[in-house]
């Protein structure tokens, strides 16, 4: 399909675009404080909605799945994490807000489907926390306490299915895992155990020397490992990769791109990493079948 370009309709930086799940809307967040949402289509684009109910710069829009209805999720510098529901048709309200951080809330991500309607959240304040709905008005809300003490920055569910079980046939309750990253260049697992969120690496995963901008956790086809991306400001995209559980997780650098990497995407079958980088590039890679990382194409933007 050719590149089309899309007008956000804002009036300063956009930092994140999400497409919901059928493709057919974006939403876009911006230093302008809203959020706007625009209908695309393969040759024209349409604005629908502006969202306002923050305070400062908007980092992240995130969709939950639509088994859930049509919500969105937003956080902003002002330390508010805001759910956006529609109800009649481009119409959205207000219909969460959490003011549980003392900082920037930088990062957000939707659990998978099959985990519920779960929000991860990433904060300047080091803290990431968690906020699960148990009916339409009650949410539950539990915390990692200084999960990277100098601040979080990005925030990453494991797929729900578990490594290898499509070949093991495994397909047991899925066990909620959660990768993060932050401004002590680490980038850490956290496992979901007997109720309380603990540490799943010893030690953190350390190999950036500067801040972990991004993780993303690769969805998982029933391949017998579990794959993680890291882009960090030093300019070095890594993959982690463990075997089974208890294993050590293992790093190897993709590229060293010469600018600060600040975000990494997989492809939905997860053999696809696009990587945007601090010189104006997204970059798209897959592994090849010695295990190597091979450059596919530049999108052309």
């Amino acid at each position: 399909m050719p590149s089309q370009k899309i007008e956000s309709g804002h009036t300063d930086t956009v930092h994140d675009v999400a497409m919901d799940y059928y493709g057919k809307r974006l939403a876009t967040a911006s230093s302008d404080c809203t959020i706007k949402i625009t209908g695309v289509n393969s040759s024209s684009s349409q604005q629908l909605a502006t969202l306002s109910g923050h305070q400062g710069p908007v980092w992240q829009v995130s969709w939950a799945h639509p088994k859930f209805g049509s919500l969105l999720a937003s956080c902003s510098s002002d330390g508010k994490v805001i759910i956006w529901k529609e109800g009649a048709q481009n119409e959205w309200i207000l219909a969460r807000v959490f003011d549980d951080h003392k900082a920037s809330v930088n990062a957000i991500a939707w659990a998978p489907h099959e985990l519920g309607l779960c929000l991860a959240c990433g904060s300047s304040d080091g803290n990431i926390s968690l906020f699960t709905a148990r009916s339409e008005d009650v949410w539950e809300t539990s915390r990692i306490d200084q999960a990277h003490p100098v601040g979080v920055t990005s925030v990453s569910w494991a797929p729900s299915t578990a490594p290898g079980s499509l070949v093991a046939s495994d397909l047991l309750n899925p066990i909620p895992k959660l990768a993060s990253g932050g401004c002590d260049s680490t980038v850490k697992v956290w496992k979901l155990f007997d109720g309380t969120w603990r540490l799943d690496c010893f030690p953190a995963l350390h190999m950036h020397t500067d801040w972990v901008r991004d993780v993303a956790w690769a969805p998982n086809l029933g391949l017998p490992k579990s794959t993680i991306a890291s882009a960090s400001e030093d300019g070095r995209v890594i993959i982690w990769t463990v075997g089974k559980e208890g294993d050590q997780w293992q790093g190897k650098v993709l590229k060293d791109f010469g600018a600060p990497v600040w975000r990494v995407s997989w492809s939905l079958t997860g053999n696809i990493l696009a990587v945007a980088d601090g010189n104006n590039n997204v970059t798209l890679w897959n592994e090849a079948v010695d295990g190597q990382w091979q450059q596919v194409t530049t999108v052309d933007t």
